[in-house]
């Protein structure tokens, strides 16, 4: 790559993952209106018909109205020809199929056990981990081969473990996972502001917060909007919101959208514990009791969110398939949709063209002085030329710190399980696990039925 007048030329980003019917096209949608960045992006899938239809959808951004940015899309047929001479990787895979997943979300409910999502922590979580880890050790250890010095950008999850596995796998990589549940947070923020003080038009990345946690159970600890503490105020919106949830600006069909929630586990964290959960209902619900939020669907729905069946995901994914082709074709135009993500802001910071504070998901050094060290955590960061340094958020409050312990220390039993390929260690963190609330025999029965059900993705734990 070179420094030009009209900013870095030569680029290489390497996509692993690149057949992705989603979260690529926002990353197209996002480089084309990166005016100072130009240059190549290498699509490597398993499914290389995927990627080879992106690099047409790809290439159809150039010279579009609102692209001010050049970029050649190119699939290859390996992972080594994507991650020759990469300057940035980004990681965008799901692990296994729908089917898997669905084995993750839906068998935990034969002995009372429910979750939202299914993809971070829960049974559901722990099962996708085993199968996801060795995917990563072999990723890892090909950007160690091919492009030591590349940023690696991790949209996957479950976020932490993968993360962390890069780490243990490649100590000297320069990786960094991304997650927009936060920037969630900050505009429900926002909202609150326009809501009950009339102040119209703040940005989300004008709300300034302290990050501490894991991703997808993150948490502020301050917030404020120019001089105004946000916290006292928040106090006064959850006291008129609780019982009703805060739903203003949706449509009436709003529980109809299976990722929408009405901000009632938030509000009821913040009543226990004093400070601001910052993630989606659905996720947060997860790492608590199973009693509290998800002791089944109808619990769930009444707390304003609702579980996200795999049928949806299969019927969406026949949709995105439908699009791909629309695009390919030509009968769909591409268009510049901002996505409100952080990667190419990220890349830019990066290579020096601009300053950025944002959270991310990287290892402790000493960010949060009371988890422990090196374990992968979720708070701001710097980036800027060539270097991402974390700010320090703090010791974790005492009030939710136990909370956020029992998930550090679970996804730290999970990645030593995978890399050992040691079933019995992952049972332990998989009984342990806050949602799974059957008996220890049933617990043990449910787990050799989820490993069977994915057992073609895990063959490695059993040679």
């Amino acid at each position: 790559m070179k420094y030009t007048a009209r900013g870095v030329e030569g680029l290489k980003i390497a996509y692993i993952g690149g057949g992705s019917r989603g979260w690529a096209w926002g990353l197209m949608s996002d480089l084309a209106s990166a005016g100072d960045m130009h240059g190549e992006v290498a699509l490597y899938d398993i499914d290389f018909e995927a990627a080879k239809n992106n690099e047409i959808i790809g290439n159809k951004f150039n010279g579009i109205e609102g692209a001010t940015s050049e970029w050649t899309y190119r699939a290859t047929e390996t992972i080594g020809e994507a991650l020759t001479g990469a300057d940035f990787v980004v990681v965008s895979i799901l692990p296994a199929t729908f089917d898997e997943m669905e084995s993750d979300v839906h068998t935990p409910e034969k002995y009372g056990i429910y979750q939202t999502v299914g993809d971070t922590t829960g049974p559901g979580g722990v099962i996708r981990a085993l199968r996801t880890i060795p995917m990563i050790e072999h990723i890892a250890k090909s950007i160690e081969k091919y492009c030591p010095n590349a940023w690696v950008i991790n949209y996957t999850n479950p976020m932490t473990v993968i993360v962390r596995t890069m780490y243990r796998v490649f100590p000297g990589i320069k990786a960094f996972g991304c997650c927009h549940e936060v920037f969630g947070t900050q505009k429900l923020l926002a909202a609150m502001l326009k809501e009950e003080y009339g102040i119209e038009g703040v940005k989300r990345d004008e709300i300034k917060v302290n990050v501490t946690g894991v991703n997808h159970f993150t948490w502020l600890t301050s917030a404020k909007y120019h001089d105004m503490d946000l916290f006292k105020l928040y106090r006064e919106f959850v006291d008129k919101y609780a019982e009703t949830g805060f739903t203003k600006g949706k449509d009436e069909n709003w529980m109809n959208n299976v990722f929408e929630c009405s901000h009632r586990v938030k509000f009821d964290l913040f009543n226990r514990y004093g400070y601001i959960a910052a993630a989606g209902d659905r996720h947060l619900a997860e790492f608590c009791e199973g009693k509290w939020y998800l002791e089944n669907p109808e619990a769930a729905r009444a707390m304003g969110f609702g579980l996200t069946p795999v049928s949806w995901r299969k019927e969406n994914l026949k949709e995105r398939l439908a699009k791909s082709e629309k695009l390919r074709s030509g009968e769909l135009p591409v268009e510049i949709k901002e996505t409100g993500e952080d990667g190419v802001k990220q890349m830019r910071a990066l290579l020096g063209l601009s300053d950025l504070v944002t959270n991310v998901n990287i290892p402790n050094k000493g960010q949060i002085p009371n988890l422990p060290m090196d374990a992968v955590v979720e708070t701001n960061a710097v980036f800027r030329d060539d270097s991402l340094n974390p700010v320090s958020a703090g010791d974790v409050p005492a009030e939710i710190r136990a909370l956020i312990m029992r998930a550090v220390s679970a996804q730290e039993m999970v990645v030593e399980a995978g890399l050992t390929r040691n079933l019995e260690l992952a049972f332990a963190a998989f009984c342990n696990d806050p949602l799974v609330t059957c008996s220890l025999s049933d617990a043990r029965e449910l787990f050799n039925q989820m490993v069977e059900n994915t057992k073609a993705y895990l063959t490695e734990y059993f040679k």
